[in-house]
């Protein structure tokens, strides 16, 4: 189990710092921000927006 975390170390300091982002997000409340904008770029890459 060591050899795993030493050899995948950027993998899991980039998976807890993505973590951490989407709990920020979430404890500020940016959920309808994040959606609304998703949902923007969802129409205009299928060509409705």
């Amino acid at each position: 189990m060591k050899s795993f975390f030493k050899e995948n170390k950027v993998a899991i300091l980039l998976l807890v710092g993505a973590a951490a982002l989407i709990f920020v997000g979430l404890f500020r409340s940016q959920t309808s921000a994040v959606l609304s904008k998703a949902v923007r770029i969802c129409m205009e890459c299928v060509g409705l927006g």
